[in-house]
């Protein structure tokens, strides 16, 4: 499985282990997956951006949504909620 697998797994993983409206912080996820995480905290957010375009996850900072490629210090994931997600085939 490679790292990008692994990460997006620990990503989903953290957040739907907690409250519907919980968050993580990327370093979870990198600490979830690497003993070494800090030099993989790039990748990290490279994985949550691209699960942000494809709508799995959202990034914020303080209260407001944020552009994870785009914004400059930390950030906290959420996960989207799709209100129609019990009716999808």
């Amino acid at each position: 499985m490679s790292d990008r697998t692994r990460i997006r797994a620990a990503i989903l993983d953290l957040l739907q282990s907690r409250d519907p409206d919980a968050s993580i912080c990327p370093s979870e996820a990198a600490r979830a997956v690497f003993d070494d995480w800090r030099p993989h905290m790039d990748e990290v957010r490279d994985v949550a951006a691209n699960m942000a375009a494809d709508d799995e996850v959202y990034a914020t900072q303080d209260s407001d949504r944020v552009s994870i490629t785009e914004a400059s210090g930390p950030i906290r994931l959420r996960l989207v909620h799709h209100p129609d997600a019990d009716n999808r085939a």
